[in-house]
């Protein structure tokens, strides 16, 4: 406890109040009251400058890694315009000819295969996004019987390659009928896609607040209802990246669609641009056109995706 300590003013003969726990913490700093900044390095206050060597060094490595990133879709884009003949020359387009694509449009099979693409594409992406969702909403908020193991099985199952399950599930495919059938490869790629998804978003969910939650039941919402109507919108960005991630795994894959589709009217379209390529001949031109044309809607789907696809991807990687 700090006591006043009274003085008398020479000059004005009035009594003056110090105290002297104060008088004596400012002596001891030698601040009179004021707190002194530490004295800062000469080096922190100055910015490190690359020297000429390193700032040479950075950028070319930039240039050398985008210009390996950007030449093989556009030599891909540069030979579906060239002549079948002139597929391998290092020259850019001397005939320029559109008779590739319109081959691969009218000669071939592409829109069986682009219209099978599409009715997996849509039903694997709706499907895989709503279980994946309320899978996710279940392991974040709810705790029931068998809920560790059921995430140790989601775990799991993403440790085994692609390769190993063909053969089991083509014959599960073979016993329930489903093969050549749509259904079968929505099945199958749905076994691939929720799993990684579900963990996901349950990780997403981890950081949306659970009073927001708590809010919908006191206003008479189900848990449904709360999930549907509050949750849901907050959820935009990972339902974004799962949506996504669906559409490309269902889009892009080779071996299940030509494994468990026969006849090229059955042929997805990753499924159909082997058969502009075998052991006999090679077509690299329609190839190379049927591949611009599907790179096209994934270039799409990415464009209206991109701006979530950031934050959904780094929402569940810290808990708030």
């Amino acid at each position: 406890m700090n006591t006043p300590h009274t003085s008398t003013d020479s000059t004005t003969g009035r009594a003056t109040s110090t105290d002297r726990g104060d008088s004596a913490r400012s002596v001891a700093t030698g601040t009179s009251g004021k707190q002194k900044r530490p004295a800062r390095p000469a080096e922190s206050g100055r910015r490190h400058r690359r020297g000429p060597l390193a700032s040479f060094g950075l950028h070319g490595g930039l240039l050398l890694a985008a210009f390996i990133a950007v030449f093989p879709p556009l030599w891909l884009l540069v030979t579906s315009f060239k002549p079948n003949s002139d597929a391998f020359t290092l020259d850019l387009v001397r005939n320029f000819t559109f008779d590739n694509y319109s081959h691969v449009i009218a000669d071939t099979h592409f829109l069986d295969w682009f219209g099978n693409s599409l009715l997996v594409v849509l039903g694997t992406t709706v499907i895989g996004v709503l279980i994946s969702s309320t899978t996710g909403y279940a392991l974040s908020r709810f705790r029931f019987p068998g809920m560790r193991p059921l995430m140790w099985t989601l775990l799991i199952t993403q440790m085994f390659p692609m390769a190993v399950l063909i053969v089991p599930l083509y014959n599960l495919m073979a016993q329930f009928g489903l093969l050549n059938q749509p259904v079968g490869l929505i099945i199958t790629y749905l076994t691939i896609a929720v799993p990684f998804c579900a963990w996901m978003m349950k990780g997403f969910f981890d950081t949306i607040p659970v009073s927001i939650d708590e809010s919908g039941r006191v206003d008479g919402l189900s848990p449904f209802g709360t999930f549907w109507r509050l949750i849901m919108p907050l959820a935009k960005p990972g339902l974004a990246v799962t949506g996504f991630y669906t559409f490309v795994t269902a889009w892009a894959e080779v071996a299940y669609a030509t494994a468990f589709m026969t006849g090229e009217e059955n042929l997805t379209l990753a499924g159909g641009l082997q058969t502009f390529v075998n052991q006999y001949s090679a077509d690299w031109g329609s190839m190379t056109a049927a591949a611009v044309i599907i790179a096209v809607p994934a270039g799409i789907v990415f464009g209206f995706a991109q701006r979530y696809l950031v934050s959904g991807m780094t929402a569940g990687a810290v808990k708030s």
